[in-house]
């Protein structure tokens, strides 16, 4: 099926209106742009049944809520539905029964992070409208993701890491054809200096929220985890929240859904799970506050979460508002331990930014934000492997008397 429900883009803080089919990246006003569909003509003509029929792979099943229009111009490396897998072993000491705590796995997807799916929809789009050169600043996971996907479009490729990225990332993205850089400084400082070149190298920026179509890949989270649940929808999703997109993609996913007419379930509770060595979403939710402050010294071994401003704040912020939800941090001891004990325990190797959203249920438990009975989903947003794990120490001696006890 070809996209041709897209109407108009629309600034999400003031409303105005943006003309569709031409290259955009911030409003008037420097704030992001919503691509918006003739959704009524849609209800008449897309049923949720065509959806699940689909011959289509992975996110792209979803193409009539997605703007690429030409299918000729959707790039593809083998696009899955991510799983859901229920905790067991890990919960059960709390009295938590089998089912009600799940993990959308996204390190399944190509790359192994779910940056894939909005990066995935910005080189789709960069082809539709002949961009050539893509540039992006990121902790991590979303240059690989960009690499890959603008080589398989044929497409150059310029990334900008904080000097304290991990090196498998970098590595990675090199590996895909990314012309990677290190600064001494972090994501926002990496932005700043692909804004200052964009003039002169002609490169485009796909940062966060800085053009409008990494979100609608992100949103297929919020398409997806629904179809697999039935057409309803979890009590309460927790997600690791640095530029937010994710988020605010399955926020504005579950709204189209509803005036779709393909769910009529109460929405969930959004939680914003940060790091206690970068938590300005947490503390503007704490205030009350529209916006956050940019963070200063931030720092936390969930690299994809260090994310000291995000331009999507007031956006976050909205959503988690008006789901009722809340936004909670925990710290690196809290998150490691966590990501430990799934390994250990139910066999699931979560990413650092995954394992803070379990910290953050089990925190949320505790305190009563959530309860026993309630069903949630949280999100593993990349593969552990990607990040430093234990060192193995134990060694045996193949010519030594076998000794049983140094298996003990």
């Amino acid at each position: 099926m070809s996209s041709d429900y897209v109407t108009h883009l629309e600034c999400a803080y003031t409303g105005e209106v943006f003309e569709k089919g031409k290259v955009h990246t911030l409003s008037s006003a420097g704030k992001p742009l919503l691509v918006k569909y003739d959704l009524s003509r849609m209800r008449d003509e897309v049923s949720r049944d065509s959806i699940a029929g689909s011959s289509e792979a992975g996110f792209w099943r979803y193409s009539p809520l997605l703007p690429v229009s030409d299918a000729a111009n959707r790039i593809s490396l083998g696009e899955v539905v991510t799983p859901i897998v229920s905790l067991e072993r890990s919960v059960e000491h709390l009295g938590i029964s089998a089912g009600k705590v799940l993990v959308k796995d996204e390190s399944r997807l190509p790359t192994a992070s779910f940056k894939a799916r909005g990066l995935c929809l910005a080189v789709s789009m960069a082809k539709e409208f002949g961009l050539e050169h893509l540039a992006i600043p990121t902790n991590g996971n979303a240059g690989s993701a960009l690499a890959a996907y603008a080589a398989r479009a044929g497409m150059r490729t310029t990334v900008l890491c904080p000097d304290n990225t991990p090196e498998i990332n970098t590595s990675e993205t090199l590996a895909q054809g990314g012309d990677t850089y290190l600064v001494n400084g972090l994501i926002g400082d990496c932005g700043k200096i692909i804004g200052e070149g964009k003039d002169e190298l002609g490169w485009f920026a796909v940062s966060t929220l800085k053009e409008p179509y990494r979100i609608e890949g992100k949103k297929t989270m919020g398409l997806e985890l629904a179809e697999q649940l039935g057409w309803e929808l979890p009590d309460v999703i927790f997600y690791p929240t640095g530029g937010g997109t994710g988020l605010i993609g399955m926020w504005k996913a579950f709204h189209e859904l509803l005036e779709l007419g393909w769910i009529d379930c109460a929405l969930p509770r959004m939680v914003a799970v940060q790091s206690t060595g970068c938590a300005p979403m947490v503390k503007a939710w704490q205030e009350g506050v529209e916006h956050a402050e940019f963070w200063e010294g931030a720092e936390t071994e969930a690299s994809g979460i260090r994310v000291p401003a995000a331009i999507g704040d007031f956006l976050i912020l909205r959503a988690v508002r008006e789901s009722e939800g809340f936004a909670i941090a925990v710290s690196d001891e809290e998150l490691m331990d966590a990501r430990d004990r799934i390994g250990r325990e139910d066999g699931l190797l979560l990413c650092p930014e995954g394992a803070a959203t379990f910290a953050a249920w089990e925190q949320a438990l505790e305190q009563g934000l959530v309860s026993k009975d309630d069903r949630v989903v949280l999100f593993n947003t990349a593969t552990g492997l990607k990040y430093p794990m234990p060192e193995v120490t134990e060694r045996i001696d193949k010519d030594a008397p076998f000794d049983a006890s140094l298996f003990l």
